[in-house]
């Protein structure tokens, strides 16, 4: 295994300095899925939830967690999003719904941690 690079040379926790990085384009596509009864699914994709448009408001959600991630997770980077995509999958067969969410932006540091926010914002809003 590498060398942890959130950790000094004392064990320290820190911020990694990506002053000297070069600005490159950068994408992370994260799945995840919401597994339901049948019917709370039907009820989903038919809009006749009490909570409204239920894909809606997930999808809204993860884009304001992804925007957010610097904030909540600690030694994050704050970054400038170019975008957030979030895709729901509903599978009437197995009773879920498959989120996916791809994130995008030029910059020194990568964007995995946004699309795991934004995927996880995006699953609590979806779950019944």
């Amino acid at each position: 295994m590498g060398k942890l690079t959130h950790f000094d040379g004392k064990g320290r926790a820190r911020m990694v300095d990506v002053g000297a990085k070069a600005e490159t384009r950068r994408i992370a596509v994260v799945s995840g899925k919401v597994i339901m009864k049948p019917e709370t699914l039907r009820r989903i994709m038919d809009r006749k939830m009490e909570k409204g448009d239920v894909l809606g408001v997930a999808r809204v959600a993860g884009i304001m967690a992804a925007k957010r991630t610097g904030e909540i997770i600690p030694l994050c980077h704050p970054l400038s999003i170019d975008t957030v995509e979030i895709d729901f999958q509903p599978d009437v067969r197995r009773s879920e719904v498959k989120i996916e969410t791809t994130v995008k932006s030029t910059g020194k540091t990568g964007v995995e941690m946004e699309a795991l926010v934004a995927t996880a914002a995006s699953m609590t809003c979806a779950r019944p």
